[in-house]
């Protein structure tokens, strides 16, 4: 024989619309860290144009 036994709670019953969620500023490091991925991401994008242009020059076999 269990020596515990559980309930199941029933979820609270809504009552109407739910209210809209207020939009949080972001905090000042958290965009100055989006400002270095962006920069990262771009610098990126121009290395690998550049290497996918060297090896499309190639002539063929």
């Amino acid at each position: 024989m269990p020596a515990f036994t559980f309930e199941k709670i029933s979820p609270p019953v809504r009552r109407g619309p739910i209210p809209p969620i207020e939009q949080k500023q972001r905090g000042v490091i958290v965009q100055m860290l989006d400002r270095f991925v962006e920069a990262r991401v771009k610098r990126t994008r121009r290395d690998d144009k550049g290497v996918i242009a060297r090896h499309e020059a190639k002539p063929p076999d």
